[in-house]
């Protein structure tokens, strides 16, 4: 008998056609509602099964759609396509005011991560309350970093891959430049941070801001 004749046993683990791993993937996706990983997905799958294939097949068929397979940090998503997005407002839009101390706040922690308290002080000019911070960490936009190895060990804060999926981010090198931020009026044209004077003496101001940007809207 021939030794390359496959086995019962064999066959039992052989991978599905890239085809069907595909359309695994795609449900997985649509029915999560969290970004979901490769990890995550070739978990679920066949035995010998390539999900980081099969996602690469996936995204490419999904191109130009009006729903599109989206990268979040390290997972993946079906999100709306970005130019229609406008479609969806009147079932999106839901009411969460931030103050401008937290939009401020949210802001260095996205360009500058990973960011002490000091650091983040030291940029805006003026004290973080525990009640911004808190804030941001109940939005789950924010998160604890790694402690930094300098006296004291600060912890630091970065941004978190909800945050990435809320505003439709693959990471966050995608944010949006200084003249954007400017045009928004969330730099309203101050000087490049480390350079700002201060604005102000104690902790943050409890008022919400005006004119928010849609930057940090939904």
């Amino acid at each position: 008998m021939s030794e390359d004749i496959e086995t019962p046993e064999e066959s039992l683990f052989e991978a599905p056609p890239m085809a069907e791993q595909e359309r695994m993937i795609e449900a997985v996706l649509f029915a999560s509602a969290e970004p979901v990983t490769l990890n995550d997905l070739e978990a679920r799958m066949p035995h010998g099964s390539d999900a980081a294939e099969a996602m690469v097949h996936l995204r490419k068929r999904y191109e130009g759609r009006g729903v599109q397979v989206m990268r979040v940090g390290d997972a993946y998503a079906m999100r709306t396509a970005a130019d229609l997005g406008f479609l969806m407002q009147k079932e999106t839009v839901e009411v969460r005011k931030l103050s401008r101390a937290a939009i401020e706040t949210l802001a260095i922690i996205a360009y500058h991560q990973p960011v002490t308290r000091a650091e983040i002080e030291e940029i805006r000019g003026v004290s973080v309350s525990r009640g911004t911070v808190d804030q941001l960490l109940e939005l789950e936009w924010i998160r604890f970093g790694r402690r930094k190895m300098t006296p004291g060990r600060p912890v630091t804060f970065v941004v978190t891959q909800t945050f990435l999926d809320h505003f439709g981010l693959e990471n966050a090198r995608d944010l949006p430049g200084l003249k954007e931020l400017r045009s928004a009026g969330l730099l309203e044209n101050r000087p490049p941070p480390g350079s700002m004077p201060r604005i102000g003496e104690g902790e943050d101001e409890p008022e919400a801001a005006e004119g928010q940007s849609e930057l940090f809207e939904d």
